[in-house]
């Protein structure tokens, strides 16, 4: 996976956007195994413990969980991942919507704009 770091998040929280969106469209599926905190921390060429930091929340959240001798996987709960996949859907309407009213349109005119890019 190509990690893209800004300076304007912490790394971690990119982290974890960059795994869950890489959940979220199928790049890991439900039950993959992923490579260990150290070999993920190498490939991001960030600290095992800001990895770690990320994945421990990315566990939290229910999205990984660890086998002990095994390694940490992706879910296996099919409804876990549609909720994210909900859940990044909502957070890009929220900012889409919030751009057009910045443009001077309600919501239903940005709906309607929509629909009408779509006919396309």
């Amino acid at each position: 996976m190509p990690w893209n770091f800004n300076s304007n998040t912490p790394i971690y929280m990119q982290i974890i956007e960059q795994i869950k969106l890489s959940i979220a469209v199928g790049e890991y599926k439900a039950g993959d195994k992923i490579l260990s905190v150290r070999e993920l921390a190498a490939e991001a060429e960030v600290n095992p413990n800001t990895m770690q930091k990320a994945l421990s929340e990315l566990e939290r959240d229910g999205l990984l969980y660890t086998q002990r001798t095994s390694g940490r996987f992706i879910t296996n709960d099919p409804k876990t991942i549609e909720d994210l996949r909900k859940q990044l859907a909502n957070e890009q309407i929220e900012n889409f919507i919030s751009k057009m009213k910045l443009l001077g349109y309600s919501p239903e005119e940005a709906a309607e704009l929509m629909k009408m890019y779509n006919k396309k």
